[in-house]
Formats: structure tokens, sequence, C-alpha cells
């Protein structure tokens, strides 16, 4: 590769860290700073509010937190809110990054006394650290090991009263030991999409956009219930209308935009779309197993499985069986095709229609 390449490159590199970070900061301006300003998980937001209150009121700090449920619907916001609640700092960190007792050790050493430890995907943490953590939660103390074999000693470390806050995107992942040591659970649901046009017109009043209602129930309608993503796609119709419209994001102006980025009526995108079509045209509708259908549409397994299928079983356009992944009469209907006679009948065995 010449120099010129290379530079040209890690500009590449350089302007989409740019625009990464300039999302990153547009996101964290748009997340509620308290409870009252927090949209949607009503029930939630309820028994959280008297857990804090409470311990406010005792002068105690919070009981540990754990949120669990899809990516986007506000576990990050709602840990941050939980610190605002009560005042106190806000360590963020994850369990990919604490792959040794030691490395969670140093951490819990560094907090402050009331201070918020924010642990994001803690089903990833490893399992040192996952016993370490018992003794932190229940006592507020980790016993540290110095030295190694039989000379070994471990050095009991008093912590100074913290709050906890776990979430997961995979709750059943949790060991019992760890889940019982939360004094409060919430799990995060999907939005309905009253609630989701609720966030797109409180985001588009701080980002300064004009937007009708009728935009942002198309905006809305097609966020897969997710207010992360009702974000993403304000941002990207907001662009669109500054640039081939009058700036103001009215249905028509979403439909446009959102047809320009590849996102339907439905909230499938690209991805999800290739994953359907190819299950369909090449594959008869299935059962074909997940590794086939990964190579067919050319991406990773776990992309696939983690990234479109939750949303395409929810949808009820792909079903999971015994013998591998099913497309449903939905997906023929929804991309405009007639199965073959042999998957229609084998769909009626699987699906009772």
């Amino acid at each position: 590769m010449s120099a010129y390449e290379q530079a040209g490159e890690a500009g590449e590199r350089l302007v989409g860290a740019a625009a990464d970070g300039e999302d990153l900061a547009v996101e964290a301006a748009l997340r509620p700073k308290d409870l009252g300003e927090f949209i949607g998980q009503t029930r939630v937001r309820e028994q959280l509010d008297l857990v804090l209150r409470a311990a406010r009121a005792r002068g105690a700090t919070a009981d540990h937190v754990l949120l669990s449920g899809a990516p986007g619907l506000g576990k990050t916001t709602l840990s941050m809110i939980i610190a605002a609640e009560m005042a106190a700092p806000i360590r963020i960190t994850s369990g990919p990054a604490i792959q040794h007792a030691g490395d969670l050790a140093a951490i819990l050493s560094s907090l402050a006394e009331g201070e918020v430890l924010f642990l994001d995907e803690i089903h990833r943490m490893s399992r040192p650290a996952e016993e370490m953590l018992y003794m932190a939660m229940e006592d507020f103390r980790v016993d540290v090991i110095v030295g190694k074999g039989p000379g070994a000693t471990a050095i009991p470390l008093e912590l100074p009263p913290f709050t906890l806050v776990g979430a997961t995107t995979r709750a059943g992942l949790l060991p019992p030991p760890l889940r019982d040591r939360f004094g409060f659970t919430g799990h995060m649901e999907f939005y309905e999409p009253a609630e989701l046009e609720r966030v797109v017109h409180r985001s588009a009043h701080l980002l300064g956009v004009e937007v009708t209602a009728d935009g942002a129930a198309e905006i809305a309608g097609r966020s897969r219930g997710t207010p992360r993503i009702a974000n993403r796609l304000l941002r990207r119709v907001r662009d669109y209308a500054q640039v081939r419209a009058d700036g103001v994001v009215t249905r028509e102006t979403a439909t446009r935009a959102l047809a320009v980025y590849e996102v339907d009526e439905r909230g499938l995108d690209r991805l999800d779309r290739a994953v359907l079509r190819a299950l369909l045209k090449l594959f008869g509708g299935g059962p074909v197993g997940l590794s086939t259908l990964s190579v067919a549409v050319g991406e990773e397994r776990e992309t696939v499985e983690e990234v479109a299928e939750p949303f395409l079983v929810r949808e009820g356009l792909l079903a999971r069986t015994p013998r591998g992944r099913v497309a449903t009469p939905a997906a023929w209907r929804h991309l405009d095709m007639e199965p073959p006679p042999a998957a229609a009948g084998g769909q009626e065995g699987l699906f009772g229609t």
C-alpha cells in the first residue's frame, strides 16, 4: 500500500472517529437528567423512584440495582439518573473490561462513599471477578491475595458503601447468587409507538428541529420500539430535511429520508431484508441452519443471531425451530413474494395457517 493510500485510510479513520464522537456527544445531550424527564418504562420508573426516595430519606446508600432488557432502552441513562438523584458521582465500566479479579479490586478500592458503579454487560464478567463481587456487594469488603502458592495471604480490604448498577441484555446468563444480591431488579420493555413519538418530539426540541406530529409518528413507527434508534433516525431525517427539503420533518420528508437510509415501514434495515431475502429466495423459506444463512448474507454468525434475528422474530417474520430458521407467511407477504407450493405446505405444518 502506498503512503498516499495509507494517509487516505488514516484520514478516513479520523473522520469516522470524529463522526462517532459527535454522535456520542449528541446522544449524551439527549439523555434525560432525572426520572421526571425519562419517558416510558412507567413501572420501572415508579419502583425505582420509591427505592431512591427511601434511601435519601434514610440518608443511606441506595440498594444495588439490576437493569435488564434489549440494547437502547435506557439502562445507561437510568444509571446516570440514579447517580444524579442520589447526588453521587458515577463510575462507568463494563463486564468485558474486567477479566481478572485484580481489575475489579482496583476499581472497587478507588470508589468514594455513596458512589455509583455502573457495570454494563455484567453477564460477561469473568468468573473470578464475579466471585469477588459477591462479597463486595454484600459485605462491602474484598480479599486481596498477596503472593502465590502456599505462602499466599488474603488481606481483607474494607470498602465504603456504594451502589452497583448492573446492566445486562441477557439476564438468564447471570448466576443466581449474583442476581439475588441486587436489592432491586427492573426489566426494561420495548416502547409503544406513542411513547416513541414523545421521545422524538423531546429530542427534536433539544436539537432545534421542527417536526410535525405525523413526521414524529412516521419515525416512531420505524424505530423498533427503541428510543436509541428513534433518536438516530431523527438525526438522519433532520439531515435529509436540511439538505433536500425545507428543514421541517414531515411524514413525507421522513418517508423519503428513511428510504434513502434503507429503513422500511416496519423498521427493517438492509441486514434484516438481506436475511429474509436469502431465507426466501435461496432456501425456499427454510428451514436452514444459522451458519448457512450467515454465509449467504455475508455476515458473521453472531451478527445475524444478535442483531437481525431478535427483531425479525419479534415482528413475526422469522421463527427458530429445531430444524433451523424458517420464514413465516408474514415474511413472504412483507417482501411481496409468493411462497413455492412446497414451502407453503411446510409452513402450514409449522404455523397452522
